[in-house]
């Protein structure tokens, strides 16, 4: 193989790494803190996703996460109202 193909396909991984990177962060419109309380305990954590929804979602399952264990409890937190919602 030629010095020149294994440049140009060095840059083909490049150019197709750079723009999965680019669309993958370049959807996230929505950064949210969200609080949860679970059995006495609290915690807060942030996303980021394209709909307000989806960061919303993804903040509440990794605070729920940092106060449960099992699955049914995780399920459990998830399903109630957050405590608060901050856009970030």
């Amino acid at each position: 193989m030629s010095k020149q193909s294994k440049v140009l396909i060095g840059l083909g991984v490049i150019l197709f790494i750079a723009y999965v990177v680019y669309s993958s962060l370049g959807s996230q419109n929505y950064r949210l803190e969200v609080c949860v309380e679970y059995q006495g305990q609290s915690a807060c954590a942030t996303a980021t996703g394209s709909t307000r929804q989806e960061a919303q979602r993804t903040a509440t399952d990794t605070a729920c996460a940092k106060v449960t264990s099992g699955m049914t409890n995780t399920m459990s937190c998830s399903q109630r109202p957050p405590i608060s919602v901050t856009d970030r």
